[in-house]
Order: structure tokens, then sequence, then C-alpha cells
């Protein structure tokens, strides 16, 4: 039985999916290979792949002794789920609280402002 997925992941969890992402598809050994040395070890890669499956965030495919593991969404889904997550819980559903706590918290340059700028213009 799945999980409920939770709008959000783990740091370990978005490790794994960055790998998967970037791969498209991959056997835990892969994934392995692809994170920084001595990371995690395979049994943890494997339990946490599994749980990711349970989430609904990858599904896997039998190839000969191995699992090729596939995401289920992709990064912008992701990035978009923990935006709502954030928006929901801590901005009472306001994009407009989100961008004011983010420039009034965040170090935002001028070549970034002028973007967003451009963006709320091209929105209007």
């Amino acid at each position: 039985m799945a999980r409920r997925k939770s709008p959000t992941l783990t740091e370990v969890e978005l490790e794994l999916m960055d790998v998967l992402w970037d791969k498209g598809q991959a056997t835990v050994s892969d994934i392995v290979e692809a994170l920084p040395e001595e990371r995690l070890a395979y049994s943890s890669v494997l339990t946490m792949m599994r749980i990711l499956e349970q989430k609904g965030y990858v599904e896997h495919e039998k190839e000969g002794r191995a699992f090729v593991y596939r995401p289920l969404i992709d990064r912008q889904q992701a990035q978009k789920s923990v935006i709502g997550y954030l928006l929901k819980r801590f901005f009472n559903n306001s994009p407009e609280l989100l961008v004011v706590n983010l420039l009034e918290h965040e170090d935002v340059g001028p070549s970034e402002v002028k973007r967003l700028k451009q963006m709320i213009e091209d929105t209007e």
C-alpha cells in the first residue's frame, strides 16, 4: 500500500531524486556511484529508494537482477509541490506574503530584482 505522498522531500531524498532527475533512470549502484564519495552505503540507498517508491515519487522495473528506478515526478513538479506546501503552511496561502518575506530576509541582487520586476510586468 502506498504511503500518502509527502509534499516535501527530506535532504537525503532530494539528493537521490537529483541523481534520478539527472540520469533519467538508475539502479541503486548507479545512484551510490553518483553520490559524493562514501556519502551513503548501498543498503541505505536501497532503503531510501523503497521509501521514495512508497511515497509515490519513483517506480522501479526489474532488469535482470537489478531494479531500475525512474522518477514519477519531475523537478518542476517537486518545486511546485514544495511551494504550495510553504504557501499553505507558513504564508496563509498568500504568494504575496511569501515574496515579501523573501525580499525582506534574503539577499536579492539587482539583476534578480530587475528580473522579478519584469516577470511581474509580464504577468499584469
